[in-house]
C-alpha cells in the first residue's frame, strides 16, 4: 500500500497536499484499491464553499458508489479535468495514479490550520491496519 510522507490524510481516505493557500484533494491508494476500477467521478461543487466533512462530489466504481468528503474546509476552484467526463473522461487514472496526475479537486482553504487535524501517513498506515 502506497501512502507518501508529503501529504495529510482524513479518515474518509481522502489525501490532502498544500500548496500556499490550494488544497489538492485525492483519494489514498487503500481507497482505490478497495473501490475498484473507477468509472466515473462526479464533482458538481465547483465554485462552492464546502465546509470540513461534508460531501464534495462520488466516485463510483464497478460495483459500488462512494461519497466523497471534504478533509478541509474551502472553495471548490478546479476539478481534474483529466477525470472530468466532459473532458479527459479517464477516472481510471485514479486507480494508476491516485497521488499524481489522479487527484480529483484543487480547493482554496478557509481555514489552513484545519490541516493540523488531519493524519500524518504514520498515523494513515495505523489507521488502515
Amino acid at each position: 500500500m502506497n501512502i507518501l510522507d508529503n501529504l495529510k490524510y482524513s479518515k474518509e481516505h481522502e489525501w490532502v497536499k498544500v500548496e500556499g493557500n490550494i488544497a489538492i484533494i485525492g483519494i489514498t491508494d487503500f481507497a482505490q484499491s478497495e473501490l475498484g476500477d473507477l468509472v466515473y467521478v462526479e464533482v458538481d461543487t465547483i465554485g462552492d464553499t464546502i465546509e470540513k466533512d461534508e460531501i464534495f462530489g462520488t466516485v463510483e466504481a464497478v460495483k459500488t458508489t462512494s461519497d466523497l468528503y471534504m478533509p478541509i474546509s474551502g472553495k471548490v476552484i478546479e476539478f481534474n479535468s483529466e477525470i472530468d467526463e466532459n473532458e479527459g473522461d479517464n477516472p481510471s487514472i485514479i486507480n494508476s495514479d491516485p497521488y499524481g496526475v489522479g487527484w480529483i479537486i484543487k480547493v482554496e482553504m478557509s481555514d489552513a490550520s484545519e490541516i493540523d487535524d488531519l493524519m500524518s501517513a504514520e498515523e494513515y498506515k495505523s489507521f488502515i491496519d
